[in-house]
């Protein structure tokens, strides 16, 4: 299929997609609160955009960013690059020659996390309703290190097989004690970091990581073990930015003492 045949393809069924949810805000606003649409002209137009730029994106999941995660996985696990940084020539690889995956996985959880624009957007709202008490860049990091580091326990969950839901209650566990000790403040903007990252350049990549990586992975399952990382990368956001509250509230406190 050509580009312009794939992309009128995408395109038809974002316009399925989003087809209820005009009918929806439109029938809401004629039916319900019984008002014209002020700028009904832009209204439309500005739809047109979103499926547009829908269509797009979707089509550079699939062209890009897709293909490069499973690559690399497929690259980083491949026996020959692993035998030439661990020299070993057994069969069967031990969980610490994937050293690489967990750093790529770092990496790049870091990273798209850090581009993340609704993150960005959210950090800039937080940073404007606490009167910069809580800082853009603070915010920002302490999301990407969660993500970072969520998305690396994950793909050594996948490398040794150890069941999902050990990690996901036990994250939940620390969650809900954190809750206790945390500034009231940061609690909810906590909560709702984990939900930031699941967006439109951490997900893409990281689903293609663990699905690659399960293939490739002797002994994995695509469907069982592949999918998970999403779940790691919106966990472990809401501990890093909650631990971030801590210890600003602890130093803080230090320093007023000091004073």
């Amino acid at each position: 299929m050509g580009f312009w045949e794939q992309f009128a393809d995408i395109t038809l069924s974002t316009i399925k997609d989003v087809i209820p949810i005009a009918i929806i805000i439109f029938g809401f606003q004629f039916c319900v609160i019984r008002r014209r649409i002020t700028n009904l002209r832009k209204v439309l137009i500005g739809f047109v955009y979103v499926v547009i730029g829908l269509a797009l994106f979707l089509l550079g999941l699939e062209k890009a960013l897709f293909p490069i995660g499973r690559l690399m996985a497929e690259q980083l696990t491949d026996p020959d690059f692993i035998r030439s940084w661990s020299d070993s020539s057994v069969a069967v690889f031990h969980w610490s020659d994937y050293f690489w995956v967990y750093i790529f996985a770092f990496t790049i959880g870091a990273s798209t996390t850090i581009a993340e624009p609704s993150l960005i957007a959210v950090a800039m709202k937080a940073n404007e309703v606490s009167g910069g008490t809580i800082g853009v860049w603070g915010l920002r990091i302490a999301v990407a290190v969660g993500v970072a580091i969520g998305i690396s326990l994950g793909t050594w969950r996948i490398v040794t097989g150890y069941p999902i839901y050990w990690f996901i209650i036990a994250g939940y566990i620390a969650v809900v004690i954190q809750t206790f000790f945390a500034p009231k403040m940061i609690v909810p903007l906590a909560y709702d970091s984990g939900g930031v990252t699941t967006s439109t350049v951490t997900v893409p990549l990281v689903a293609a990581l663990g699905l690659g990586l399960a293939e490739t992975v002797p002994g994995r399952s695509a469907l069982i073990d592949g999918f998970g990382l999403i779940a790691f990368a919106s966990l472990f956001p809401i501990i890093t930015v909650m631990a971030y509250a801590q210890i600003a509230a602890l130093r803080t406190k230090r320093n007023k003492i000091v004073d």
